[in-house]
């Protein structure tokens, strides 16, 4: 475990905890609103949340350059304020891994939602209690087995994020390289050892996180 292997290591873990934590905050009222709600402009929100799903991470990483980089829509007005960027920091490696994995997460919860008896969210209509009260107490408990496992499928898909990352965050060793990242500059220079070790580690990781997601969900049936 070399300090660059250390460092890929805790970053890659670091960025999964926090893109999973805020596709949590954002992702399950989002797959709530479309699995419940119909409002205008409904199919355009369906469609940019599932793009990152099917698009080549490297042009999800291309939107997220013309849109936080220094030069990007958001990123220049911030830039001239502030003199700082998002882009080629860690922070901007939390953000592609939290769009890469959004798909997973309200696909998976807003079917779990969807599969809900609606009869039962009638039932505390009549007892008195709102609709988002309804949803905390009633719908997201009885959805929790998909939502846990979206939250899971989110955090694989952070763990191991890689194009939109190369693009957005860069791959600077002990700032923004990731493990994949770091297995890809590792594969590059012949260093097949090490790239060895990474996957190795990778997989391993990935398995501890299914089979405790499996353990999760049976605790939670």
């Amino acid at each position: 475990m070399t300090p660059e292997t250390v460092s890929a290591l805790a970053l890659s873990l670091r960025v999964a905890v926090l893109a999973t934590t805020l596709n949590a905050l954002v992702g399950v009222p989002l797959a709530y609103l479309l699995a419940r709600r119909r409002f205008r402009g409904r199919a355009l929100v369906d469609l940019l949340v599932t793009l990152p799903l099917v698009l080549p991470p490297t042009v999800t990483g291309y939107y997220l350059i013309v849109l936080l980089g220094r030069r990007g829509w958001l990123g220049a007005p911030l830039y001239a304020a502030t003199g700082w960027t998002i882009a080629f920091t860690w922070y901007a490696a939390v953000i592609a891994a939290t769009v890469m994995a959004l798909p997973l997460l309200v696909r998976t919860a807003r079917a779990a939602i969807e599969s809900v008896d609606r009869d039962l969210e009638k039932a505390a209509y009549t007892l008195g209690r709102s609709e988002w009260r309804t949803a905390l107490e009633v719908t997201l408990p009885l959805a929790r087995k998909g939502i846990i496992a979206g939250l899971v499928l989110a955090f694989a898909r952070a763990l191991g994020e890689f194009g939109a990352t190369l693009m957005l965050a860069g791959n600077i060793p002990g700032k923004t390289q990731t493990v994949p990242l770091a297995i890809y500059t590792a594969v590059s220079t012949g260093e097949q050892t090490a790239a060895l070790a990474l996957v190795a580690m990778l997989t391993v990781l990935s398995c501890v996180v299914l089979v405790a997601a499996g353990r999760l969900g049976a605790r939670a049936a």
